[in-house]
């Protein structure tokens, strides 16, 4: 097999794609469930007339903290793994032979025989040490690094994209149908997450989407109650 179809093959692994792909797989559900709930609260509570004024505040409030969550988060893995690397650097250039035989070991636990797995170090060490090190002793691959901006503008879109579905749903309703309309529209939008995510991740469609559904379903009935207790209260 020719070394171009090798990497047509990796490009298939959801590996790759695994940090954006799950930032915007749980910014789409968290934009469904929390503007979903919090209009459903809101109407619930008799509170009718700040619908809409609610559902833009959530959708932005919520867009906003999703990306600067996500940024903040995905920079601290980076900033470790920056801090990992210096420190093998550290190590390679006051120990090489040490670290040598670390990466010698690393190959022995993975089944391979002593002379063998010298052999290997050795050609790696001859290579590039720094990067057998990362990858094969601190499991720090280049594709699947952490990317920060990336993470946190998809969090930020999907989010809004998915808090725009339950808003939808409350456009699209008369004032004694909203609940019904927004739980609706909620429920058509979590299916569609909960595809997505199984396809992202590979597994089974149904429990995913079952598990979706059944979250955001949650979301939406204790917010209700919580809604429906501040009428009962007259908050």
């Amino acid at each position: 097999m020719a070394l171009d179809d090798v990497y047509a093959r990796n490009l298939h692994h959801r590996t790759h794609r695994a940090g954006w792909l799950r930032a915007a797989v749980l910014g789409a559900n968290d934009g469904l469930v929390s503007t979903a709930s919090l209009m459903i609260g809101v109407v619930a509570a008799g509170k009718n007339e700040f619908l809409m004024t609610a559902g833009l505040a959530g959708i932005s409030a919520g867009a906003m903290s999703m990306a600067v969550g996500e940024y903040v988060s995905v920079r601290s893995q980076n900033d470790i793994e920056e801090s990992d690397r210096i420190l093998e650097m550290e190590h390679l250039a006051t120990d090489p032979a040490g670290e040598l035989l670390e990466l010698q070991h690393i190959y022995i636990n993975r089944g391979l025989t002593p002379e063998l797995a010298m052999e290997v170090a050795t050609a790696m060490h001859a290579k590039d040490p720094l990067a057998a090190h990362l990858r094969d002793e601190l499991g720090q691959h280049p594709h699947t690094k952490a990317r920060p901006v990336q993470a946190a503008i998809a969090s930020a879109i999907s989010f809004t994209a998915g808090g725009l579905i339950p808003f939808a749903g409350a456009i699209a309703s008369t004032v004694g149908t909203k609940a019904l309309s927004i739980v609706g529209f909620t429920i058509v939008g979590l299916v569609l997450t909960g595809v997505l995510s199984a396809r992202t991740a590979g597994s089974k469609i149904l429990s995913t989407t079952v598990r979706v559904i059944i979250g955001g379903a949650l979301g939406m009935l204790i917010t209700a109650g919580i809604g429906q207790i501040a009428q009962v209260a007259g908050i």
